[in-house]
């Protein structure tokens, strides 16, 4: 039992580096950001095994480059202790600021907070942090990226007014416990439930990868012969899924309809080619707005908890025409 007075060690830990590095935050108060022609900026990524995150990268090392700013990059590789650890190295090395892309919404919520006790502010890109545990304008800055519910409930209304008679679901989870998988789940699955007449057969997570998503639907394609329609919560496990299908027998598209999250080329191809029936983007290019939003909080611009990007739709009519935009 802690006694009345007792300090945890992780709280010891967040004071002393406050104190290192000569900053101490009130609760809720974010630490400033001095205006200045270039910044020292940490960015730290999740994965680097997928069209999305090397687009993500990309227009964050090209945005950083075109405004002479340094960008300390790191790779997680799927680790969620990694990225706890990169976190904690880039606090270290006293970076102006941290651009994250959380792997889990829980685990990192610690880290942001020590980011912002040793006075780093904290810019969360694409997936978020449990809202329970860290709080926008008092741990970290900001989030930006997609509405993930609202992703979910767009393929919920095309399936709703599109199915054809096809209402058997397997669903294609995204990495247990990201916000993106979280999300995309409660969008579809609240939608489809107040639809009524549809039923989800089997729901188990494909960790967001192609050749995991393609073995969790071969296992629950035998395990459900009556499936008749796979949503996958990216394009990477919708891929995956259109082989599993092919292997068979099945043609994607007709005898089962896929339906997929991410707007990546080859998952935008795959509309085109009428294996994927509806694809909703999720835009990766954060760079610009990641930056600009640094900028403005140097300078004392209030952002609200959420900013969100506007994203497309793929469709068997717009597929073709939307490949040259795509990543």
């Amino acid at each position: 039992m802690k006694r009345r007075g007792q300090v945890g060690r992780a709280q010891v830990g967040m004071v002393a580096l406050a104190l290192v590095t000569g900053t101490v935050l009130a609760q809720g108060m974010l630490p400033k950001l001095a205006v200045k022609p270039t910044y020292r900026v940490g960015f730290a990524q999740t994965e680097s095994n997928n069209p999305w995150r090397l687009a993500q990268t990309k227009s964050m090392q090209d945005e950083a480059k075109r405004l002479g700013y340094q960008l300390v990059y790191t790779d997680a590789a799927g680790s969620t202790a990694k990225q706890v650890a990169d976190v904690r190295s880039m606090i270290a090395q006293k970076v102006d600021a941290i651009f994250l892309s959380p792997r889990e919404d829980k685990p990192l919520a610690p880290v942001v907070r020590e980011a912002r006790d040793a006075g780093i502010p904290v810019i969360l890109l694409d997936r978020n942090i449990d809202p329970a545990l860290s709080k926008a304008g008092a741990d970290y800055v900001t989030f930006i990226g997609s509405d993930f519910i609202l992703e979910g409930q767009r393929v919920a209304n095309w399936l709703i007014k599109n199915n054809a008679g096809k209402k058997n679901i397997i669903e294609l989870e995204g990495t247990t416990g990201a916000s993106p998988a979280n999300d995309r789940k409660k969008g579809f699955d609240d939608t489809i439930k107040k639809a009524g007449g549809f039923r989800i057969l089997a729901s188990q997570s494909g960790n967001f990868a192609r050749d995991t998503g393609r073995q969790v639907a071969e296992t629950l394609l035998q395990a459900h012969p009556d499936a008749n329609v796979i949503y996958a919560h990216n394009d990477e496990m919708a891929i995956g899924a259109i082989s599993a299908l092919e292997a068979a027998g099945k043609k994607p598209g007709k005898d089962v309809l896929v339906l997929s999250i991410d707007g990546e080329r080859e998952g935008v191809q795959n509309v085109a080619n009428g294996k994927i029936n509806y694809d909703v983007e999720c835009n990766p290019r954060f760079g610009p707005a990641a930056f600009r939003t640094l900028q403005g909080y140097a300078k004392g611009t209030k952002y609200p908890a959420k900013i969100i990007n506007a994203d497309r739709d793929y469709t068997l009519a717009t597929a073709k025409s939307g490949l040259a935009g795509s990543y």
